[in-house]
């Protein structure tokens, strides 16, 4: 009898070029569940991933679906596939959802995490998971302008052009901008950890948002400006993409009616 697995995924993103499957073969997660979840089965299965996130991004907790006659039970998908996936990639959970059940197309809420290390040096224990800056950030004015983010907006100055997504409007319900000093005295060295959360989010979005608040925080825009990028709906008006190494999927929120969990 075919039913619907739904796996926690864990992952370090280096070296892989982001999460879905490319026809070109090049190391992707989806492409190493795939290949592990066939040799399991003993049939082709293909799995459905609920954020694709992009090349060098990490994950605690990324969602995705496959459909299975298998006999294995579903909570034990998770111990069958640990050991056979490579060491940067865990599944934390698996579990049996209704058949109708899509990871892209239910209510959820998904929060990041950009990390920057703040420091006169770089830390090389740091250098996957952060993104490393000597510039020092006033903190205090990238809280300031964090908090225009809330809400629902046209987030179309803050999404790659490259996008397909039929509308940019999306929902933010919170942002935060935490200060995690690495020194005895304070100040620097430091990590800087903007922290976001929303119910959807367009390509590159989060990052787009990091690199703004790190212009902001530099002094090279001001925290009043903020509404008039968004107003703009004009990526030039918006801050750089900020790299991909220091963004992490964190936390992970099934809000359907019946069905609410959390994964973190």
């Amino acid at each position: 009898m075919k039913k619907r697995i739904l796996l926690s995924v864990a992952y370090d993103g280096t070296g892989y070029a982001g999460f879905q499957a490319q026809k070109s073969g090049v190391p992707t997660i989806e492409g190493e569940l795939n290949r592990v979840l066939t040799e399991l089965t003993g049939v082709p299965v293909e799995v459905t991933g609920a954020s694709r996130t992009d090349a060098g991004v990490h994950a605690r907790c990324n969602l995705a679906v496959f459909d299975t006659e298998s006999r294995i039970p579903p909570e034990k998908f998770a111990y069958a596939v640990n050991v056979r996936l490579p060491e940067q990639i865990c599944v934390h959970r698996s579990m049996e959802v209704p058949e109708d059940f899509h990871p892209r197309h239910c209510s959820t809420i998904k929060t990041y995490e950009y990390r920057i290390y703040n420091a006169p040096m770089p830390d090389p224990l740091r250098r996957l998971y952060t993104y490393f800056s000597r510039y020092t950030f006033d903190v205090e004015a990238m809280r300031e302008a964090a908090q225009y983010l809330v809400g629902e907006h046209d987030f179309k100055s803050f999404c790659s052009m490259y996008t397909s997504a039929k509308t940019t409007v999306r929902e933010i319900l919170s942002v935060e901008v935490e200060e995690i000093p690495c020194g005895a005295a304070g100040g620097l060295p430091r990590e800087i950890v903007i922290r976001v959360s929303g119910r959807g989010f367009l390509y590159n979005m989060v990052r787009i948002i990091a690199g703004t608040l790190m212009e902001i925080g530099r002094g090279a825009k001001k925290p009043a400006d903020m509404p008039a990028i968004l107003e703009s709906l004009d990526r030039r008006a918006a801050g750089p993409t900020a790299p991909a190494c220091g963004l992490t999927l964190v936390r992970y929120e099934i809000a359907e009616p019946g069905m609410e969990t959390v994964f973190c």
